[in-house]
């Protein structure tokens, strides 16, 4: 039933095409049937300034609940926006009139229903008081490195205080065993010094920054805007407090232990390219087997980079450390010869000049191929290293002879454990092959168990799901890479520099200016009560019925973002700051206690019934299309958008993600007899694209509480389909809901119809 104490408005806009295509005037009678509505008009221009007007007027009447009926809620987001009321936008344009044949009975029926939908939700949703934190003004920024001396420069300079923490007893990190970097400015040719002192003199200087020195974090607790961290500083514990964070741990070496076919290991004067830059920085390159200078150097690149049996990524800047250190050496000593195989030379940006400089010196030769092996001298022997090199522009092989071999090994994040990053990617092969049995359960239990960073001296956080930060396959901290970067899956802990991806110097200062100004918005926004990407400025929290929760574990196992911790018995204990809004809490949730005040059971059910079903003789099956709100949507009304039509059976109701999609709304459209239920998430997979992380993903392991439902209610399981969209998808999208359509209809109507 109606909410009897709302009072609604509705508005109809009749430009766009929409008043062409559309009977305006039933539209303006289904709205009155409803007798919680107020207010119902139509404008020939609803987002013009007499509409808006018109609008405006209403909510000062003391209107509680605004459906505007035009376009797409992503259009005109503000013009239509209210803080005293609620407010529905139903799509009539991109999802009606663009998409569908104008002037048809079939498209009226659906403009209707998609109109009874927006004000089912009007009815049924609450405007509840958004859960404001106090937030404390401070970013802890953990790691001294370039990119966390970065991140404390610039976020004190943005009126913040900060405390930051670093593990040595100095800070600089890698900084302090580069003695020369690449060019960073015009004409981008020469080597430049780095003044490490001066950056560390500006932070000791700023009122606005608390250095710790060999330093460790404790445990951290809390939630965003009230993080409680516990350090141990020289054996002495400190309490702090921050309102976001920003991990900035840097990196490593990768292991060239495991790279025993390139020599090292068997030969002294097989060394890494960091080895390499500590022996430049002596003033003199000398053979570590014998101490005599090398007449002749190799450079071998991807030294365990871009191969899947170790790092199958590219570092980044491994091409240009090489440069720098064949120059470098060439400067030492004039009459060294240097040779730089690679598989291919990457020099972004102005880092081109640079290459061009190395490639005019003439003791510089560079030669592409693949380095099968390096071939060791024995022992205190001073006969060269032979370097065996195939498919190179020179010939199917060569072999070249080396005093030292520089192995220009890649960048790990200082936290990754590579087995257990190796032993996770292997698990989520299985779960994306969608394999079954006792292989695909310890996969999971895996990824349950160790799906997060290994490693001392971190965050070491009091929550749930793990001591720190979930990774993606590689090692790297980050929630959505395309979307979202510097994101993490801890809401208010952002990831910097060389452990969120391989980086420059440079790229590590922008990436800690980028993190600083996300850790800056989460402190703003948590003290409104506001949530970050993707649902930017939700003020919505999730309200728990613990008076009927049965501790199952599903909603605190479940959460991707770690929002939920729980008690001794199993009781979810809500964290709002941490909270996303993504509703998967709600999805999972077997007892359906869990709502958002405009997302609930309630609400998407009472759209669902909303929608007037034909029975069996009118032979107009309806199909109800469960669409994410983040690329599936988009994707439809990219559709609408290109004037690309498909069947004006669907009916169309946004989730906040395929994860926060309760079976019971499955099992009720069945009921009310929808013929077919169409699921549309994101992309899911090693990448990661779902933008709420695991929504796609935990869709595919409920499909089996979804079958059971079509069991229970002798329905055919090809009934419901669930299908991942990507945005670009938008062209296929209409022949994917057609080809449904077909189906559907040779399987027949759905004998609870009616």
């Amino acid at each position: 039933m109606a909410d009897e104490k709302k009072n609604v408005a509705v508005f109809l806009c009749r430009g766009c095409d929409i008043g062409a295509a559309l009977d305006i005037e039933a539209l303006e009678k289904v709205a009155r049937e409803e007798r919680s509505v107020s207010v119902c008009r139509s404008h020939p221009f609803l987002c013009g300034d007499e509409g808006v007007a018109q609008i405006k007027e209403s909510v000062q009447s003391g209107v509680t609940s605004l459906v505007v009926a035009a376009c797409s809620g992503r259009f005109h987001s503000q013009t239509f926006a209210s803080d005293s009321c609620f407010v529905e936008r139903v799509n009539l344009r991109e999802l009606v009139v663009w998409s569908h044949e104008p002037g048809n009975e079939d498209t009226q029926m659906l403009a209707e229903d998609n109109l009874r939908m927006g004000m089912a939700r009007a009815l049924k949703a609450e405007m509840r008081e958004p859960a404001k934190l106090a937030a404390e003004p401070t970013i802890l920024v953990v790691g001294g490195g370039p990119s966390g001396m970065a991140a404390a420069r610039d976020a004190s300079r943005a009126g913040f205080r900060v405390v930051l923490v670093e593990k040595e007893a100095d800070l600089g990190g890698w900084l302090r065993t580069f003695k020369r970097q690449f060019p960073k400015s015009a004409p981008y040719r020469d080597l430049e010094s780095i003044d490490l002192d001066r950056q560390i003199r500006e932070l000791e200087n700023d009122p606005n920054i608390q250095i710790y020195r060999s330093a460790a974090i404790n445990s951290i607790s809390g939630q965003p805007g009230q993080f409680e961290i516990e350090l141990e500083v020289n054996g002495s514990a400190i309490q702090t407090k921050a309102g976001a964070i920003v991990q900035a741990t840097g990196w490593k070496p990768y292991d060239a232990s495991r790279l025993g076919h390139l020599g090292y290991g068997r030969s002294p004067d097989v060394i890494t390219n960091v080895e390499m830059e500590r022996l430049s920085a002596t003033g003199k390159i000398h053979r570590p087997s014998d101490g005599r200078p090398p007449k002749r150097i190799a450079f071998i690149q991807c030294a365990g980079s871009r191969d899947q049996a170790h790092l199958p990524y590219c570092s980044a800047v491994c091409c240009r450390a090489s440069l720098k250190q064949a120059l470098w050496a060439r400067e030492l000593d004039p009459e060294v010869e240097t040779y730089i195989f690679y598989k291919d030379i990457r020099t972004p940006a102005q880092s081109e000049d640079f290459y061009r400089r190395a490639q005019e010196d003439p003791g510089i030769s560079m030669l592409k191929g693949d380095v099968v092996s390096v071939a060791a001298a024995d022992a205190g022997s001073r006969e060269p290293l032979r370097v065996n090199v195939e498919n190179t522009l020179l010939g199917p092989s060569i072999a070249v002879e080396a005093d030292l071999v520089v192995l220009a090994t890649g960048m790990v994040p200082v936290a990754a454990d590579g087995e257990v990053i190796r032993n996770l990617r292997d698990a989520k092969a299985i779960i994306n092959k969608g394999e079954q049995g006792p292989q695909l359960d310890a996969a999971r239990q895996l990824i349950a168990d160790r799906g997060h960073l290994e490693g001392t001296d971190l965050l070491h956080l009091t929550y749930r799901q793990g001591p720190d930060l979930p990774v993606l396959n590689n090692g790297f901290p980050d929630s959505h890479f395309i979307c979202f970067p510097y994101e993490t899956r801890r809401t208010g802990i952002y990831a910097a520099g060389c452990m969120r991806a391989p980086n420059d110097i440079e790229g590590c200062i922008a990436d800690a200016q980028g993190a600083v100004l996300k850790a800056i918005q989460c402190i703003e926004l948590t003290a409104r009560g506001a949530t970050l990407h993707p649902r930017w400025e939700d003020r919505t929290v999730p309200d728990f019925q613990m008076q009927r929760c049965t501790q199952c574990k599903r909603c605190t196992e479940e959460c991707p973002f770690g929002s939920l911790d729980e008690d001794q018995k199993g009781t979810p204990l809500p964290n709002p700051g941490r909270c996303r809004r993504c509703g998967i809490c709600l999805g999972a949730c077997p007892e359906r206690i869990i709502s958002f005040g405009d997302y609930s059971i309630d609400v998407i059910s009472s759209m669902i019934k909303a929608v007037k079903v034909p029975d069996e003789f009118e032979e107009k099956p309806r199909l109800l299309v469960l669409a994410c709100e983040n690329d599936a949507l988009p994707a439809l009304e990219a559709a609408g958008v290109a004037r690309l039509r498909y069947s004006p059976f669907v009916r169309v109701i946004p989730v906040r993600c395929l994860g926060a999609v309760n079976v019971i709304w499955i099992a009720d459209a069945l009921a009310r007899g929808f013929d077919g239920i169409l699921l549309l998430g994101c992309k899911s997979g090693d990448d990661y694209q779902c933008h709420f992380i695991r929504g796609s993903e935990l869709m595919g392991t409920r499909s089996e509480n979804i079958r059971q439902k079509l069991v229970q209610l002798a329905l055919e399981e090809e009934r419901v389909r669930i299908e991942q969209i990507a945005l670009s998808d938008y062209q296929r999208l209409p022949a994917l809901i057609d080809e449904f359509a077909a189906q559907i209809e040779e399987i027949g109507l759905n004998p609870f119809k009616g």
